[in-house]
């Protein structure tokens, strides 16, 4: 998501995150499935994450912002989640919509609804590491921060999916660094960027998200959304107008590339 200043939400899920880190530091145990879909174990995040010893495939460094459905497709990505409030509402919608998303996902909030991650995943959505904090500067961190916040919100959210690995990176407000894209590609988690950000976020009503993603989509098809951090009605709100409204102007649904 785009930067954003004083979200107290956010600081809540940093101390959170704290706290995480102090349980891991007694344990953190890592496991791959042989097939590379992968499952993780642990208590949670550690201040010096390993690798699983069967890592993915590794994928493109450069960040994705084409989609895979065709020359009119588009991507609908959902970032901060899960929310035990707004993440069911923005799947029943798109479940409605015949519509399959990228859910870029927190690694704390993972954790704490596995439940949510599970459903996320058998509706046939994607995962996104979304950091385990959410830390907009961490751009400016050092290499064992960001390896920190990437490599254990990758293992939070493929053991709360039950072993279903983030197939993408989404550096929290755009705050990718070479070493970042580098790790996550190593990771086999392609860096995802964003082509229309909807504002969400700053709640500006439903009609004015709408009206937004009308006005940019031609700007290209990755299209952000949020689930979480605050109340999301405006948001889902919105997707019950915009997704129809993208098929009439003749676009498909798709993933964003790999």
């Amino acid at each position: 998501m785009a930067r954003h200043g004083g979200r107290g939400w956010y600081g809540r899920v940093i101390a959170a995150a704290v706290g995480v880190t102090a349980m891991a530091a007694v344990t953190s145990v890592w496991t791959a499935q042989a097939d590379g879909s992968g499952s993780g174990a642990g208590a949670g995040a550690s201040a010096s994450p390993s690798a699983p010893a069967s890592a993915p495939a590794r994928v493109a460094v450069d960040i994705a912002h084409a989609s895979d459905g065709g020359p009119r497709g588009v991507n609908i990505t959902i970032d901060d989640g899960p929310d035990p409030v707004w993440t069911p509402q923005v799947l029943d919608v798109l479940r409605e919509n015949g519509v399959k998303a990228t859910f870029c996902m927190v690694g704390t909030q993972a954790q704490a609804h596995p439940d949510l991650v599970k459903a996320v995943v058998a509706a046939g959505h994607r995962l996104c590491d979304h950091t385990v904090s959410h830390d907009t500067s961490m751009d400016a961190k050092s290499q064992a921060y960001q390896s920190q916040q990437i490599l254990d919100a990758e293992r939070m959210i493929t053991e709360a999916s039950g072993g279903v690995r983030p197939l993408y990176y989404r550096a929290p407000g755009g705050a990718f660094t070479p070493y970042s894209r580098n790790l996550a590609a190593s990771r086999g988690m392609r860096p995802l960027g964003w082509n229309v950000d909807t504002k969400d976020f700053e709640r500006p009503g439903a009609a004015a998200i709408v009206a937004h993603v009308k006005s940019e989509v031609t700007n290209g098809p990755t299209i952000l959304f949020h689930d979480a951090g605050g109340d999301r009605s405006q948001t889902v709100t919105a997707l019950r107008e915009v997704l129809p409204w993208l098929k009439q102007q003749g676009y498909s649904f798709g993933f964003p590339v790999r």
